[in-house]
């Protein structure tokens, strides 16, 4: 390097705090170039055999001037330099490449210096030079500087082992390896791989991140044990901190799904036991192994629904869980099925009876059943749950909905007046439920209706309301109209006095008046102030629309469309589940825009509910007896409407009064559960019927609040010991209530902290246990203190639970507990 020009910055800032440098160039390389330096202010001295005389000019002639004083050729040694004095003043300035290199960094010593000269490709570009500056500290020492120059090189500007790795396996994952040729070509792989050994334990005579990567997970199956002294803590942290963070979950995912295939994992647990996996979540075959076994279990009954839960909750937390959580639910959800079939009496002793016991208990089979059908069907593998699905289809079918709907058809057929003392009449829903609160003119209600609501569906609807902030919700049921149809359903849940057929059986009259479209129901509801709206119509409204809307109303009605629609489809009558899910986000969105448009009154109801069997019906389930009468009007699977109908032990046969109706017409239901095999349409999903399922019709009262009422579930830390003595430390937490729908679950992150410093792993914690029993809302959390974390020995330590500030990447203190760190760590930490 002979080029002064860039000598002159360095030489620069030797001025800012010098007025003599003094340059020893033994070679004479920049004797050439020493005028074109262009260093304002400051004289230029060459020493030629003169030493004394420029002694004196820089002490006694010019005691104030600025002098560069070069000197080419060999120095003197000793007492024969007469300069020496001042040199040892002033320092002597080098023009040694490495040698400014360090100055520029601000940094010394001689290891800094073989740094410089074993990477001297890095130091040729300004731009990566000003990039390495800004990560230096004066303290750094070799090792540092080049785990900084190799953030610089891979884009970064975190230095640490972790963090390199962290990018280097994150572009493994792409199959890509720019990043880590370009530690190749700056002569830092070698760096690299002496880290991975040192800090990790992973050594290779020919080392590569594919043979890292199936080292790590390796070593995670052998839960990282090791002889190596202080084990292989460093990897076990920094691997939780790979698969957790989520700079690199999806890389992580991908080698560990790359990892499982290459070390023939799925042999490896072929024969384990689903129970001893259940804390284990390294490859998504560890799911796929727990949910076979499980279901198989469930399907053979030989696991409880108690444990079926527990099993569940704790898989909620696996890496893989987004893969898997629909197949979890629908495991859960046969499990509890059939634990429910095997110990329930479905037998009644009256008509009241069996309303009763439906909205009590039975509804919770349905709802299981959907729950279930829904998850299989929309699960990513379904496959692994074809032999509990046959199972719970059978079960389901014959046990629960045939056998009830044969218990309940003897009540029926002993019914003389289609009423109840135990539910009120649908056709009364108007008079009970919104005439009393409307009445004194001062408040005002709104009634969303859902076409074929069943009381199941508003069960869980109920608990996702009263999970929202200040609302409230309680579940009533009303005796649904038979036939349980929508144009009988709707007209008995507006304002009237008498409810009957048209002539040709059509049109269903309240009052006399057409109810069959919503234009006809707002003219009837005009009779006691209010109007109605179709939901899509509703929500399309803006704000100030909406609000405008519900003050200018009494009464308001809005009706929801969703469920029916789909159901009454023979395309689309299987994917009435799928309908089901639609309409609870639907409706919870329809409340709480409701409730914006100042609405603090709302009830949610039912036109009727509906039979629905996933499965292809047999033959057993369709009647051979065709409907016969003088005068045969309508003809449904689930009901017939005439004239002279003839009476036949397939159906029951009702005369309108007997049901409420002032008509000549007369209603036969076909009993049980059976259908009318009719031409086209769909048999799965039917209404029509007297069926628990169709008639029970949901009434969900909503109530705004003034005040907040729901917050997160309570935990605290109940440590054993208030010292830490060696590498872990168990700490016991404990959920002191459990979670419901008002008090939700909380999900935390535990760490050990010196001051703002992390000591230790960081880990995940969900506490979302609604188990009574305070033994199942204890929880532990396992913390592995790091290497450095020797440096904090007899001091205080900190263990925190953190939670995430809404909305942000930032995290607040939830609750502390502390300890003393006291103990030795040589063994565990001889590296």
């Amino acid at each position: 390097m002979s080029d002064a020009t860039t000598v002159r910055p360095h030489l620069l800032r030797w001025f800012d705090s010098r007025r003599i440098v003094f340059w020893h160039d033994p070679d004479g390389q920049y004797a050439g170039d020493l005028d074109g330096l262009d260093l304002s202010g400051v004289q230029t001295i060459r020493v030629s055999n003169d030493e004394f005389g420029i002694k004196n000019r820089l002490l006694h002639e010019e005691p104030e001037g600025k002098f560069l004083v070069y000197r080419s050729g060999p120095v003197p040694t000793g007492i024969g330099n007469w300069l020496l004095d001042l040199e040892l003043a002033y320092g002597v300035f080098t023009a040694d490449r490495t040698a400014l290199v360090m100055q520029d960094l601000g940094l010394v010593g001689q290891s800094i210096g073989e740094v410089v000269q074993a990477h001297e490709r890095f130091f040729n570009a300004a731009k990566r030079v000003q990039s390495l500056k800004a990560l230096l500290s004066s303290e750094d020492d070799a090792a540092k500087l080049r785990a900084k120059i190799s953030a610089v090189v891979l884009g970064q500007r975190e230095h640490s082992l972790l963090e390199i790795t962290r990018t280097l396996l994150t572009e493994n994952a792409k199959e890509t390896r720019t990043k880590f040729d370009s530690l190749v070509d700056f002569c830092l792989d070698d760096f690299y791989w002496r880290g991975v050994a040192s800090i990790y334990g992973y050594q290779s005579a020919s080392p590569s991140i594919d043979d890292l990567v199936l080292w790590i997970f390796r070593k995670a199956i052998e839960g990282f044990k090791s002889d190596r002294p202080g084990g292989l803590r460093n990897i076990q942290l920094d691997f939780a901190s790979l698969r957790n963070d989520r700079r690199s979950q999806d890389a992580m995912a991908t080698l560990a799904k790359r990892a499982a295939r290459d070390l023939d994992y799925k042999s490896t647990v072929e024969g384990a036991s689903f129970r001893d996996l259940v804390a284990v979540d390294l490859f998504e075959e560890i799911d796929q192994k727990i949910i076979s076994d499980l279901a198989r279990a469930v399907a053979e009954q030989t696991v409880t629904p108690r444990e079926v839960g527990e099993v569940v909750r704790v898989r909620q937390s696996s890496v893989w869980i987004d893969g898997y959580r629909q197949l979890y639910t629908a495991v859960a959800s046969a499990s509890e099925l059939l634990g429910e079939l095997a110990s329930q009496d479905l037998g009644m002793q009256s008509f009241d009876d069996g309303l009763e016991r439906y909205r009590r208990e039975w509804f919770r089979i349905d709802q299981l059943y959907r729950q279930f059908v829904y998850a299989t069907r929309t699960a990513e593998y379904p496959k692994l749950l074809e032999a509990l699905r046959e199972q719970v289809e059978k079960r389901y079918t014959n046990k629960f909905v045939y056998e009830l709907g044969n218990n309940w058809q003897q009540q029926v057929d002993q019914v003389e007046k289609w009423r109840s003392t135990a539910l009120r009449s649908q056709a009364d829903f108007y008079s009970r439920f919104v005439e009393p609160l409307v009445r004194d003119g001062d408040k005002k209600a709104v009634v969303i209706i859902s076409d074929a609501m069943r009381y199941e569906v508003a069960d869980e609807l109920g608990s996702l309301i009263r999970q929202e902030d200040r609302f409230d919700a309680n579940l009533e049921a009303v005796l649904g109209v038979v036939p349980s149809y929508t144009q009988l359903g709707m007209a008995a849940l507006l304002p009237h006095s008498t409810l009957r057929h048209s002539v040709d059986a059509k049109t269903v009259l309240a009052d006399d008046q057409p109810t069959n479209n919503t234009a006809f129901r707002s003219k009837i509801l005009e009779g006691v102030g209010g109007s109605a709206i179709q939901a899509e119509d509703f929500k399309a409204l803006n704000a100030e629309e909406r609000r405008e809307l519900y003050k200018a109303n009494r009464v308001l009605y809005v009706y929801h469309n969703r469920i029916d629609a789909t159901g009454d489809k023979p395309g689309t009558e299987r994917q009435v589940f799928e309908a089901v899910d639609d309409t609870l986000r639907d409706i919870v969105d329809l409340v709480k825009k409701l409730a914006s448009a100042n609405a603090t009154n709302i009830f949610i109801t039912a036109d009727h509910g509906f039979l629905f069997q996933d499965e292809a019906l047999a033959d057993t389930f369709f009647l051979s007896t065709k409907p016969q009468g003088d005068e045969i009007k309508v003809v449904n699977r689930r009901f017939v409407l005439g004239r002279g109908l003839k009476v036949d032990n397939a159906f029951v046969t009702f005369e309108a009064a007997q049901l409420g109706l002032q008509s000549d017409l007369e209603v036969q239901i076909p009993k049980s559960i059976h259908r009318l095999r009719l031409a086209g349409g769909g048999s799965r999903f039917v209404h029509g019927g007297a069926t628990l399922q169709e008639i029970v019709v949901p009434v969900l009262v909503v109530n705004k609040k003034r005040k907040s009422d729901t917050r997160l579930v309570n935990v605290e830390v109940w440590p054993e010991s208030d010292k830490i003595t060696t590498g872990q430390v168990v700490v016991r937490l404990f959920q002191t209530e459990k979670v419901s729908d008002k008090i939700q679950p909380r999900t935390l992150r535990a760490g050990l902290y010196v001051g703002e410093t992390l000591i230790s792993n960081l880990v995940d914690l969900t506490f979302d246990q609604t188990s009574d029993d305070k033994r199942d809302r204890y929880q532990s959390a396992r913390m592995l203190l790091i290497q450095e974390s020797s440096d904090y020995n007899n001091r205080a330590v900190e263990f925190r639970l953190e939670e995430r500030i809404p909305n942000t990447n930032q995290w607040r203190v939830f609750v502390k507990a502390f300890y003393t760190l006291k103990r030795s760590f040589a063994s565990d930490f001889d590296f």
